[in-house]
């Protein structure tokens, strides 16, 4: 009989406007840096079970956005698919992180692919970075300072 793969989510969780910063945890029992997920509990659905982990491991409330894709490895000799959603985070942390997680620290983007401790995970995060982390629109220019430089461009100069 062929071994079931273990089923996990997780987020690429987001805060802050003008500086953007991603989440990253420290696990308890390997010290290694790596993005907030877990596995899912028996018949849980992937998108709750993500916000249940991340909000766990993170301490914040997130709102679930757009699914960003999977990573696939092997742990303990058995398959894992381990699903990703963009996630907003609170302005303030509302829960106490797990046990299982030492630290939590929120990054730059570069700074954030350099902490993550597995190859694989820092490829995806450079790979969904844009989806993850949208720029913000430019506002478009005052129609005052536009008029005043039409008016300026047609004049004669004395």
């Amino acid at each position: 009989m062929a071994r079931k793969f273990i089923r996990a989510a997780g987020g690429i969780v987001v805060r802050g406007r003008a500086r953007r910063r991603i989440a990253v945890v420290q696990r308890s029992k390997d010290e290694s840096w790596v993005l907030p997920r877990g596995k899912l509990k028996r018949k849980e659905r992937a998108v709750v079970g993500a916000r249940r982990e991340v909000t766990e491991e993170t301490g914040y409330r997130v709102r679930v956005g757009e699914f960003l894709g999977a990573i696939t490895y092997r742990a303990r000799g058995r398959p894992k698919v381990v699903q990703f959603w963009r996630m907003v985070a609170a302005a303030h942390p509302s829960y106490e992180i797990t046990k299982d997680i030492s630290a939590v620290e929120w990054l730059p983007l570069a700074a954030a692919v350099r902490r993550l401790s597995y190859p694989l995970e820092k490829l995806f995060l450079n790979n969904v970075a844009r989806q993850a982390m949208p720029h913000r629109k430019r506002r478009p220019q005052r129609k005052a300072a536009r008029r005043s430089h039409r008016r300026t461009r047609g004049r004669k100069r004395r």
